[in-house]
């Protein structure tokens, strides 16, 4: 053919080229706008992942030229929704650390009430988005006229071609699997789900994190594995002189972190020196397994015993796992004639505590619109001046008969710390106002200690014997270079001791009574619930005390990692000393949530397992 022939050519089905183009096209270039909206550097992926990420918008794109039969609308279509979900992520990964994962589709209701507290500045490439989209618009709606499907002249080649767009998207669907995607070089990386969904792309990772919401089954989970287990713990509960079971309240403190520990800042005024200045207290630290998110999930560690190490990233117990009456602490105390109670100044369903705590054994749950005290606020939340205020209201009109657990979860340090001309009094010396996120949440903190010493204030002029500890859910998202300044190290150069400070909360044990003699052992929010039950004096069930006796060795196992007694750090990947005794802590963890061993154990021996 000759140049003339191929021009002449080309002009005469000019049309149906340009269709055909556009349907090759579309996923590639809606990938690419994805990820620069994401990152602003959509090179960053790899070409095999660039491919499959386009195989997976191929699939929506391709089923949809089926259904609407016009090319360019559903290209249109597509380029926007990638977009978008290019800004959610990129939003996302700025308030918490971590973009969109399959989880979230489960808290919808948490993030869309705390939203409105976060800035949501457009960047330079999502407004460059906007123009392109603009521009989109305008061709199709000038182009509509010919908007068909190539080939498509005739109303009798209108099916086989709709047809063929069908199987092609059930094509790129079949290739778009989560085991197949391995095979384009697609990467999930719990640590880092930012950078992976940068590297490997947005929408390949994300179904790839899919793998992740099962819960591995352990190798041995009979009866006599489970007893062998059992059988060999040993642990002695202290004794108290009280003349009744104390009170017991815990309160998990929003984003409450010490960062003054590490020794690398100034501040115009400590925030924390007070909490370890206290009589008859212990202060100390605790390990979660999220950071800078995840709120219900260090609630889960704490009132279950249970570690997030053994289930998937990212996951949410609370809508994936609680969906039954569970054992809990709440539950076990309740076995042992306490009334528990429960409230969190947030929205009722966030979370969905609203369903969860019922079943992990509270008898009473209020929110923010059932507070029985004048509110306050704080940057857009209830304060704890009013949280604690309700506390005291709680404690004062307690059912006479039973002694109170008390459970709390407080909302006034939630991020983001993004409010203007918020009245921040606490600072770095050598960096004034550099750092105007930690500036904020410095002030908030500091508000909260103020706080505490006033509840501490009002209980030691209780005659009844009354027990408070107070921890935090995880850091805060900050600024990432004002953690690196507090941590004394970047993020790229940590070892795994220094990695694990990014999971490290402060918590805090006070008693208006004579406490035990106690270590000033660090451990993490699995365990600290059974530190708990011994400073109350009050037996633990047959887990707590499997609990109990694994902290000996193991003080301290999270998601991020496990410490010995040496304060010596280990990956999961590792394989080290422990791995047996953690292999044993998943099996039993794995029948508490899913099997029944422990329901036949309470049944059988109610003081030994309390039942749910």
């Amino acid at each position: 053919m000759t140049l003339k022939q191929s021009l002449d050519f080309i002009k005469k089905h000019r049309a149906l080229i340009l269709r055909l183009f556009l349907m090759v096209t579309s996923p590639f270039s809606a990938v690419f706008l994805m990820q620069y909206v994401y990152c602003g550097d959509p090179w960053l992926i790899s070409g095999s992942a660039f491919i499959a990420n386009a195989l997976c918008v191929g699939a929506v794109y391709y089923l949809l030229c089926a259904l609407i039969r016009k090319p360019a609308a559903c290209s249109l279509i597509v380029h926007t929704c990638c977009a978008l979900f290019g800004a959610l992520n990129y939003f996302v990964s700025v308030f918490r650390g971590t973009p969109v994962l399959p989880w979230d589709l489960t808290a919808l209701n948490t993030a869309l009430a705390v939203s409105s507290t976060y800035d949501f500045t457009p960047t330079l490439p999502m407004f460059l988005a906007v123009l392109l989209l603009v521009g989109m618009l305008i061709a199709v709606i000038f182009g509509r006229r010919r908007d068909t499907l190539p080939f498509a002249v005739t109303p009798r080649f209108q099916l086989p071609v709709r047809l063929a767009c069908l199987a092609l998207a059930l094509f790129c669907a079949g290739l778009t699997s989560p085991r197949n995607l391995s095979r384009f070089n697609v990467r999930t990386d719990v640590w880092d789900q930012r950078g992976a969904y940068q590297k490997s792309g947005i929408l390949a990772t994300f179904l790839r994190n899919t793998e992740f919401m099962n819960v591995d089954v352990p190798a041995d989970t009979s009866v006599e594995k489970l007893d062998q287990i059992l059988s060999e713990v040993t642990v002695e509960t202290p004794v108290l002189s009280l003349p009744q079971n104390p009170h017991v309240i815990a309160i998990m403190n929003e984003s409450w972190a010490d960062f003054e520990e590490f020794g690398n800042l100034e501040l115009t005024q400590s925030v924390i020196s007070r909490f370890s200045d206290l009589d008859n207290a212990l202060f100390s630290h605790a390990y979660a397994s999220v950071f800078g998110a995840g709120t219900s999930a260090s609630e889960f560690e704490f009132l279950t015993g249970n570690s997030m190490a053994f289930l998937p990233s990212g996951s949410i117990p609370y809508q994936q796992y609680i969906l039954k009456d569970s054992f809990s602490l709440a539950a076990h105390l309740k076995q042992l004639g306490y009334q528990a109670a429960a409230f969190h100044p947030g929205e009722r369903s966030s979370w969905q505590r609203d369903q969860a705590y019922p079943r992990l054994g509270f008898d009473t749950f209020k929110s923010a619109e059932e507070l029985d005290v004048p509110i306050t606020m704080e940057h857009g939340y209830i304060s704890d001046e009013t949280d604690f205020d309700q506390i005291i209201w709680e404690y004062e009109h307690r059912d006479p008969e039973k002694p109170l657990f008390l459970f709390n979860v407080t909302i006034q340090n939630h991020g983001a710390y993004t409010v203007k001309d918020y009245p921040a009094a606490v600072d770095l010396l050598d960096e004034p106002e550099k750092y105007p996120m930690a500036q904020q949440y410095l002030t908030l903190i500091n508000k909260t200690e103020e706080q505490f010493l006033r509840l501490t204030d009002y209980f030691s002029q209780q005659e009844e014997p009354v027990l408070i500890l107070m921890f935090g859910d995880h850091q805060p998202s900050v600024e990432p270079e004002f953690l690196e300044k507090a941590y004394g190290v970047g993020t790229e150069t940590m070892s795994m001791e220094e990695y694990m400070n990014k999971y490290r909360v402060p918590f805090v044990l006070w008693a208006n009574y004579p406490l035990p003699e106690l270590d000033k052992t660090e451990t993490s929010l699995n365990f600290l619930s059974q530190l708990l039950l011994n400073c109350a004096g009050l037996p633990a069930d047959s887990y707590g005390q499997y609990l109990q006796s694994l902290q000996q060795d193991l003080p301290v196992l999270t998601f991020a990692g496990y410490m010995d007694t040496q304060g010596k750090a280990y990956s999961h990947w590792e394989s080290t000393d422990f791995t047996a005794m953690i292999q044993d802590y998943q099996t039993l963890q794995y029948e508490r949530l899913f099997g029944t061993y422990f329901n036949d154990q309470a049944e059988t021996d109610p003081e030994a397992a309390a039942q749910p």
